[in-house]
């Protein structure tokens, strides 16, 4: 029987379930990675769990998020990451050796292997050939514990890429910017995006890993693009040409949906206020004023995307009103674009150079001003992430953020007058492994460091047959995880100590959230009611994890973002979705709500009786839980669950 490459991936991978959409599937995984801000809890849970090693062939523990260092949290963190992982056998990736995803891509990423990752932007490994996927720090920690990674099969869709981009204005960026227009942030819940065509053949790995590190945005489970010869060849420039693999879909493969991408009729695209998929094109804006430009970001921090910016900012001058800055996405990159002076390039245009880390994506340092207009080559622009809660923050390419940074303004690239030298793919990388510090084989002397803002992990207790709480806030469609759990350098240092972080849930929406959540503990806890795709954007399990410790026991909406839905279950919260959407209006916040008999309902037919005694009035809502998620639900939550 024919297959596409996500099937023969998954069928490779399987340890139980059969490849059917919408069954559960267990998949065994070749690698798995944490970032530091959600793999402070991750490696806490999984010492919890009580393994002596981790049990995936390849973990590493990577540091490139919380990098501020103004005061002892972030360094004390950085010091367990560092000692954990060497205690339990993973790879670790020191301060300053750069974002996650684009290092594991030079380093670790290899056709038809699976990883988890415990950040939303862990399918940029896709753009090699592998199924990498986003989960929850729980998820990540029980799998390094020796479990099967479980998730229900999405639907494949194909993207069908033919034609050739017109570079150098227009690049990956633009084609997912492109596929978010059509397809919106909702558009790839449950899916997984698989491309082909003769298209495929015109973008190189790294810029293919730009696309599927942005299918985040679109709620999808991953994205993947074939390996064939262009792989073959980034591999072997980067010395591991022996991880190479041919990986294809068969001609006659099957698909749940084909979608049709030509390249050569996409043009410069651009990412408006205040959601990814707001996109419209660069000329449309035409002579829009900027004040801050950001290139970068995991998304667009590649060797050939800083080539291409430097290039276009040689001889030139950064427009008087504008404040560039620039975070390269590793060591390997910077110091490639270093030796070739193409850093001094940047640095005599007026640029800012930033260290190889996340950055101003998520609000660590480079905030805009009040009310000011930033153009980011980054992968999110909610509200607030930037670290101001009045910016006006857009995404485009890294090459149409140049051009802006020269004119002052929005303008169509094509049109600037700018001209750029063109460059090869390189044929060999800098290959420089001074910052990723290998695993131990012997690790009985390895003591882990934790600084005293580290403390235990909350487990919550087993589930209630009957739940009365209040309504504690309403929301409406698309509320993210940076509304539920702020990042930024405030917030980000307490990732290891939630009783702590727990006073900034929901903070950017009602400071009085936590608060008022303490007080209704000892009185049911409390619930919280959203419209569509709740919890969309980062993986941070922080969103769920504190939550729960203020006492949240359920979720209503009408539909969930996957990782966040799973985060949820995790952590033992119920995610109720309406069964009639219009129900959404028989509840409010300050309502008091009672569920009846929450045991049978979830053991038979996950139907719910939901009371509302403060209306008099009633509605039914449903979960939709495999049997494993009953009985995480059932326990309090997975880590319990994995400790029976």
């Amino acid at each position: 029987m024919a297959k596409n490459i996500v099937e023969k991936i998954f069928e490779a991978h399987k340890a139980y379930g059969e490849l059917k959409t919408g069954n559960p599937v267990g998949l065994t995984v070749d690698q798995a990675y944490t970032q530091d801000a959600t793999g402070t809890m991750t490696w806490l849970q999984f010492e919890a769990i009580g393994v002596d090693r981790v049990k995936v062939p390849l973990a590493v523990s990577y540091i490139d998020h919380n990098m501020l260092q103004t005061d002892y949290m972030n360094p004390d963190d950085h010091k367990f990451l560092q000692t954990v992982a060497a205690k339990y056998g993973a790879h670790f990736s020191r301060p300053g050796n750069g974002i996650c995803h684009q290092v594991h891509l030079e380093q670790f990423a290899a056709p038809g292997k699976i990883a988890l990752g415990t950040d939303s932007h862990t399918p940029t490994g896709g753009g090699m050939g592998m199924i990498a996927i986003g989960v929850g720090g729980l998820d990540a920690a029980t799998v390094m514990a020796g479990a099967p990674f479980e998730l229900t099969m999405p639907k494949v869709v194909k993207i069908n890429l033919t034609g050739k981009l017109n570079r150098p204005w227009v690049t990956a960026m633009d084609v997912i910017l492109e596929i978010l227009r059509r397809l919106t942030v909702k558009g790839g819940v449950g899916k997984i995006f698989e491309y082909g065509g003769t298209g495929v053949k015109d973008l190189n790995v790294p810029e293919r890993a730009a696309i599927t590190n942005m299918g985040a945005e679109l709620g999808a489970t991953t994205s993947i693009f074939p390996s064939d010869g262009r792989t073959k060849f980034y591999l072997k420039a980067v010395g591991r040409e022996t991880d190479w693999i041919d990986l294809k879909a068969d001609d006659d493969a099957e698909y749940a949906e084909v979608i049709d991408i030509d390249l050569s009729a996409i043009e410069p695209m651009i990412a408006q206020p205040h959601s990814p998929d707001n996109v419209v094109t660069v000329k449309s804006l035409k002579g829009t004023k900027v004040d801050q430009i950001c290139i970068g970001s995991c998304t667009n921090s590649s060797y050939q995307s800083l080539k291409t910016v430097a290039l276009i900012l040689k001889g030139k001058t950064v427009s008087e009103g504008v404040n560039l800055l620039i975070n390269p996405g590793s060591k390997q990159v910077y110091e490639m674009i270093s030796r070739e002076g193409l850093i001094a390039d940047m640095i005599s245009s007026g640029a800012r150079m930033l260290e190889a880390s996340c950055g101003p994506c998520i609000g660590m340092g480079g905030a805009p001003g009040s009310g000011q207009i930033s153009v980011r080559s980054y992968n999110r622009n909610f509200p607030g992430r930037s670290g101001t809660k009045d910016a006006f923050v857009y995404l485009a390419s890294p090459v149409s953020c140049a051009v802006f940074s020269i004119k002052g303004e929005i303008v169509d690239p094509r049109e600037s007058g700018i001209k750029v030298a063109t460059f090869e793919e390189p044929s060999k990388y800098l290959i420089n492994r001074s910052s990723i510090i290998p695993p131990l084989k012997d690790t009985s002397d390895v003591k882990v460091i934790k600084g005293p803002n580290i403390k235990d992990v909350p487990v919550k207790e087993p589930l209630k047959n009957r739940l009365e709480a209040e309504v504690l806030l309403k929301l409406g469609d698309n509320i993210t995880t940076d509304d539920i759990m702020p990042a930024g350098s405030k917030v980000l240092p307490f990732r290891s100590n939630i009783p702590k972080i727990s006073e900034f849930v929901f903070g950017g929406i009602d400071v009085t959230f936590s608060k008022r959540a303490n007080e209704l503990k000892d009185k049911g806890g409390c619930v919280v009611i959203g419209g569509e795709n709740y919890g969309q954007g980062s993986s941070r399990e922080h969103a769920a994890m504190a939550p729960m410790f203020l006492g949240l026991q359920a979720v209503f909406a009408k539909s969930f973002a996957r990782i966040h839905r799973a985060n949820l279950i995790n952590f033992g919260i119920l995610p109720l979705q309406f069964k009639n959407p219009s129900d959404y209006e028989k509840a409010g916040q300050g309502d008091r709500l009672i569920i009846n008999d929450v045991i049978n309902s979830l053991n038979g037919a996950q139907v719910y009786k939901i009371e509302n005694i403060t209306k008099g009035s009633s509605f039914e809502a449903v979960s939709d839980l495999n049997d494993r998620q009953r009985e995480i639900i059932l326990k309090g939550g997975l880590l319990p669950y994995t400790k029976k």
